[in-house]
């Protein structure tokens, strides 16, 4: 049977990418929706491409350009716009699969709308399990929702976990721990002083992943690594002390399951995100991804070190936040968000945003993440704070 699907946050990286895939396989897939928030551009051409019932954008002015160009092309498809439309998109019967793929906290209140509906859900926006991994995972299991990470580095771990017929939750029987892979980003061996003069471009060059900027800055303060920490641990159920984080600069193995008899399995594949996406869309099949194979001879060698969390403070405060528990992930998240856009703009220093992140962490209380509204209230707290410690801080010497 066809699967039917809505894409949350379709002309992003991952959005992109599952679309190549799906194309690929038209007898398989099919779209119902697209989304984007500002880039219309590409998603007309998606929509011309993809033809979805349903297109939905961030507000009026842009449904009403995206409405007119697809009626010059002669396309029939639905626009509509705004937080409510994402929720109609991902809740609507006619879907039988959700790719979550909005960045950052936005995508929270869409993708708990697809599990409470009780969908497939291909997961991409970790924030909802940052800020929400209790409810969120309370919820997807009340309605019967189906998680598929598409993290690779998540996606890797599902794959080395055993299937065991009959359980609907993801088995960890008899794991020791998780060992999440990262690259160590474009950062790993530069001189600790000099971080603090790094440009927002030298940020984003991430040496083996094309990825957008906020998600690349992430990558080059390993906060990224943080938050997925803390989705591993609400994915698999896993307590902190049992999910390590090696640095793998080539990027080949994509993260690691050790068992309590010793043996350790691993998932490699070249650092492409068509391969997860591929994975997750066929699940339990596998379907062509347009990802070459390994050619391992080529490689020559595969290279691990501990990561030094002075060089990467982000890190350690992502496993603070875990061990706090509660909305201190909410706090983490919003304040790293706040942070990491006044980075982009060169309103503060990169090393400063770790720097934000804890004054956050250390001043605002820490509740239990009880309801959606406890959630973004933390959320709401933290990013006023966060921008009132930005305003604060000496903006970096332009050269």
């Amino acid at each position: 049977m066809s699967q039917r699907l809505s894409i949350l946050g379709s002309t992003g990286s991952i959005g992109v990418s599952t679309l190549d895939v799906v194309g690929r396989h038209p007898d398989r897939f099919s779209v119902y929706a697209l989304s984007a928030h500002r880039n219309l551009d590409r998603l007309f051409e998606q929509c011309v491409a993809h033809r979805p019932q349903v297109a939905v954008v961030a507000d009026a002015d842009g449904a009403r350009t995206l409405s007119a160009r697809l009626a010059e092309a002669g396309l029939k498809i639905d626009v509509t716009y705004g937080p409510q439309a994402l929720i109609e998109i991902a809740e609507a019967g006619e879907v039988t699969m959700v790719v979550a793929a909005i960045v950052g906290a936005a995508g929270l209140q869409s993708t708990l709308a697809a599990a409470r509906a009780g969908k497939r859900i291909l997961l991409a926006n970790k924030e909802s399990l940052v800020l929400s991994g209790a409810l969120f995972m309370a919820t997807a299991e009340r309605a019967g929702a189906t998680l598929l990470p598409l993290d690779s580095e998540h996606n890797a771990i599902f794959q080395c976990l055993p299937q065991v017929a009959g359980e609907s939750r993801i088995s960890t029987r008899g794991v020791e721990k998780l060992v999440l892979t990262a690259s160590g980003g474009p950062f790993r061996e530069r001189e600790l002083a000099s971080l603090e003069n790094v440009t927002p471009d030298e940020a984003c060059a991430h040496p083996n992943w094309v990825m957008g900027r906020k998600i690349s800055v992430d990558s080059a303060s390993m906060m990224n690594k943080g938050l997925e920490v803390i989705e591993a641990h609400w994915l698999f159920n896993m307590p902190p002390e049992k999910i390590e984080v090696l640095i793998h600069p080539q990027s080949v193995i994509h993260s690691m399951v050790t068992y309590t008899d010793g043996s350790t399995l691993a998932q490699l594949g070249n650092p492409d995100m068509r391969t997860p996406i591929a994975h997750a869309l066929a699940f339990p099949d596998r379907v062509t991804s347009g990802v070459a194979g390994l050619n391992l001879a080529d490689i020559g060698k595969l290279t691990f070190e501990a990561p030094d969390l002075r060089r990467f403070p982000c890190l350690r405060l992502a496993f603070d936040t875990l061990h706090r528990g509660g909305t201190a992930g909410a706090l983490l998240n919003a304040s790293n968000e706040v942070a990491v856009a006044a980075f982009l703009e060169g309103r503060i220093r990169f090393t400063a945003i770790a720097q934000v992140v804890e004054r956050v962490l250390d001043t605002v209380a820490v509740g239990e993440a009880t309801s959606l509204e406890v959630v973004l209230d933390a959320d709401r707290r933290a990013r006023e704070l966060a921008t009132e410690i930005v305003a604060g801080l000496p903006a970096p010497a332009r050269s």
